[in-house]
């Protein structure tokens, strides 16, 4: 599998060394300080582009991409309100995209449970919920995708639930998030149910990013020569 890397940082780098020793071979490397080489010839030997950048960047990135006929793995979060209009670009192209807030297998069983879990406490509403995430202070959204995806999970179960806020709240009807940046935190999702009785507390937490660059590369591999837009749950079902 020939790939091009779409962002260059610590994800990239361990996507790339990951890449590597599964035989792949990487055809571009394309960074902050390249940008412009992101180009139909940059991509054109690419059998799909895996890109983790940034917001303000990771739309420009998919188009091109999908303008290229180069099916694109991405996972950086903090951009979703274009997503829609990324769903449309890839009907329009016959392209292909794949969207994870979060690659790691671990991270998705925890959406599994986060769901089950709200399911079984519908009837329960004398718990107040709550939800903390913590990330290296490199990360540049807040919340995470990973918390939001955790966060909208809920709300589909849980009609007394509206809306969730990045702030303490003690609105019945908002879910709060409290964000934390902690230098050297790849990753931990804690979601909190309290009572005066008793708690229940599940929580992930990631010892490094090998497990979101394992993910990817096997979302890259599982996407070549596929069409149309795709999730985690796709790949995993």
């Amino acid at each position: 599998m020939k790939i091009a890397l779409i962002g260059y940082g610590k994800m990239g780098k361990t996507i790339d060394q990951l890449a590597q020793a599964a035989g792949h071979q990487v055809v571009a490397r394309i960074d902050v300080g390249n940008q412009g080489d992101l180009s139909a010839e940059s991509l054109t030997s690419a059998d799909v582009a895996i890109e983790f950048t940034r917001p303000e960047s990771a739309f420009n990135n998919i188009v091109t991409c999908l303008e290229n006929g180069v099916p694109v793995v991405s996972g950086t979060t903090g951009w979703l309100d274009r997503l829609e209009e990324a769903k449309q670009l890839v009907e329009k192209y016959q392209g292909g995209l794949f969207y994870a807030s979060n690659y790691s297998i671990g991270v998705n069983i925890f959406f599994a449970i986060n769901k089950q879990l709200a399911k079984l406490m519908k009837r329960y509403d004398q718990y107040g919920i709550s939800m903390e995430e913590i990330h290296h202070t490199q990360k540049l959204d807040a919340p995470s995708g990973t918390a939001i995806t955790l966060a909208e999970g809920i709300l589909g179960e849980l009609s007394y639930k509206k809306s969730w806020v990045n702030e303490p709240s003690q609105q019945d009807e908002e879910l709060p998030i409290i964000s934390k940046r902690i230098d050297k935190v790849p990753g931990t999702h804690t979601i909190r149910y309290n009572s005066p009785i008793d708690n229940i507390t599940i929580t992930h937490t990631a010892h490094s990013r090998e497990g979101f660059a394992r993910g990817a590369l096997a979302a890259a591999e599982w996407m070549v020569g596929k069409q149309g837009f795709y999730g985690m749950e796709d790949m995993l079902s």
